[in-house]
This record gives structure tokens, sequence and C-alpha cells, in this order.
């Protein structure tokens, strides 16, 4: 397994931040990958609109996955609405 670092953007509101980690984190089950560290960073304005959005709440996840976990994993998190954007790479050793 190798360490990797993420950082996600969520729906601004609550309910849907909290529905999109809810689905971020059965995926992550689902593909074997093991969270090490999750740090909630809050709620940010963005430097340009996603979704029609101007704000996202962001999350920053520690993660211990195999190289070949990431591919489904990043093509199903690009259909959730709840996601906005989400960026998974290389963590150090």
């Amino acid at each position: 397994m190798r360490k990797y670092e993420g950082i996600f953007i969520f729906q601004p509101e609550d309910s849907l931040f909290t529905k999109g980690k809810e689905i971020v984190t059965s995926e992550f089950e689902k593909a074997g990958i093991k969270v090490n560290k999750e740090k909630d960073m809050g709620n940010r304005e963005l430097a340009y609109e996603i979704k029609d959005q101007q704000r996202g709440h962001y999350m920053f996840y520690a993660l211990d996955a195999e190289p070949e976990s990431l591919i489904p994993l990043r093509k199903s998190l690009k259909l959730k609405t709840e996601v906005l954007k989400h960026m998974i790479f290389r963590g150090d050793e």
C-alpha cells in the first residue's frame, strides 16, 4: 500500500456536505482504502465557480491505498453531485 493525500471540495450546505462526506467514506471502504487522517478545512470561497457554486466545504484526507484502487474511485466521484471537485496525489513515505 502507498500513502496518498486528497483534497475534496463538497457542496457548502450542511446537509449536502454531510451526505457527500458519507458517500466518500463509503467509496473509500468499497475500494479498500484506509483513512489515516481526516481534517475539516471549513467553508471557503472558490477561486472560480464550480457547478454553479462560489463556495465549497474543504476536507483533507491522508490515505493508504493500492494505486489501482484509485482509478474506479476517481471515476465514481466525478458523478457525485455532492462532490464539487477532488484531487488525490502521492503523499510522503
